[in-house]
């Protein structure tokens, strides 16, 4: 098959879950054209079944905001015709799937008809979706649609209630390459690099907006290393990053915390953390937990969206009510206080993580690909 793939080519969820899934798309004998205006951040290498199509939005004295979605959808249309594209994969609702659209109808003008399958991921969803400007083209992109799916039954269900949605919904969960985690490959002097032998790492990843809560991570940390020899790796860029080093410096743990930024080394990382933190206020899946599973690394996290669905209570970690710092430095002070404790759960998380392995997900989308050309 050829597949185009529109996604954000940025370090969030949406971009990983399709880039990963493009390369894996690709490895099984399917051409596959990433449609985005830069290359995407995990998409490292090209091939004759991999290639890059960068949109580019003209300048235009009359436009205040370039119009991107208008750029997108004339892009579509030409990459279709020039490579003989036989189906669109758009990740989020918009602008990629109002694009998508445009994209369909421009072409069936020239007599191509080609279906479109739309990924919800969150954010389109549970935070612009909602807006009343963006409200009734979420509810136009998603019904549109040829197929449609999210990522976690949670978001399924958010959607559900939020809009008047008349496509069937079909959960397919993000996933995760387990065969590209070889904690073998790092050795025990890189962990010397961020920690001492006797203090354990605690890890936190994310965008660092509000929605992540980067306060409570901070707070839940101040509240271990009373009890617990430790530090604090924070990973990510984003609008709470310096009011989440203001915190640190007025609680006077600054030789405890470091802060990392944007990282490609988020596994070098992880391969040595001992615990996660995610105390988000939402969590469409939880990607973040997930990759930190796969590594061996048990998660204390929220009970909000997909994240039950993910992180199982008492095995890989455990689940808290937003905002409840101290329930969640507790559990964390459970896990890492006993050494056999502690080997259990990252045994049980590693465990749970293989169930979302790559290799079966992704059959599952090739399936919805292939009924979708066959009634074409």
């Amino acid at each position: 098959m050829k597949i185009a793939i529109v996604c954000y080519p940025t370090f969030g969820g949406s971009g990983v879950v399709a880039t990963e899934l493009g390369l894996a798309l690709s490895k099984r004998g399917h051409e596959i054209h990433f449609i985005t205006y830069k290359q995407p951040v995990r998409l490292d290498q090209l091939s004759s079944n991999v290639r890059f199509h960068e949109v580019h939005v003209p300048e235009y004295p009359l436009f205040h905001y370039q119009p991107y979605e208008l750029a997108l959808s004339s892009k579509l249309v030409n990459m279709v015709k020039l490579h003989g594209i036989e189906l669109l994969h758009v990740h989020y609702a918009i602008p990629h799937a109002y694009a998508g659209y445009m994209a369909k109808k421009m072409l069936e003008e020239e007599g191509i008809f080609i279906p479109m399958v739309t990924t919800l991921h969150g954010t389109d969803i549970t935070l612009v979706g909602r807006h009343p400007f963006y409200k009734p083209a979420v509810k136009f992109s998603i019904n549109s649609s040829d197929v449609v799916t999210s990522v976690s039954q949670s978001l399924k269900e958010d959607t559900l209630s939020s809009f008047n949605i008349t496509r069937e919904i079909q959960v397919v969960p993000n996933f995760i390459d387990v065969s590209k985690f070889d904690r073998k490959s790092f050795t025990d002097c890189q962990r010397e690099m961020m920690a001492s032998e006797d203090e354990k790492i605690i890890t936190h990843v994310s965008n660092f907006r509000k929605v992540k809560r980067i306060d409570d991570v901070v707070k839940i940390f101040f509240e271990i290393q009373k009890k617990i020899k430790a530090k604090l790796m924070m990973v990510g860029e984003g609008p709470e990053k310096e009011m989440a080093e203001e915190l640190v410096k007025e609680l006077q743990i600054q030789d405890k915390v470091l802060f990392l930024g944007e990282s490609h080394e988020i596994d070098k990382v992880l391969c040595f953390s001992d615990l996660f933190l995610l105390p988000s206020e939402k969590e469409s899946f939880g990607l973040a937990a997930l990759e930190a599973m796969v590594n061996g690394v048990p998660v204390i996290s929220t009970n909000t969206g997909g994240l039950p669905e993910v992180n199982v209570e008492g095995v890989s970690g455990f689940l808290n009510k937003v905002g409840d710092v101290q329930k969640m430095a507790e559990n964390a002070i459970f896990i890492l206080e006993d050494k056999e404790r502690l080997k259990k759960f990252k045994e049980n998380a590693h465990r749970e993580a293989e169930k979302f392995d790559i290799n079966r997900i992704v059959p599952q989308y090739e399936e919805l690909y292939q009924s979708l050309l066959e009634k074409v």
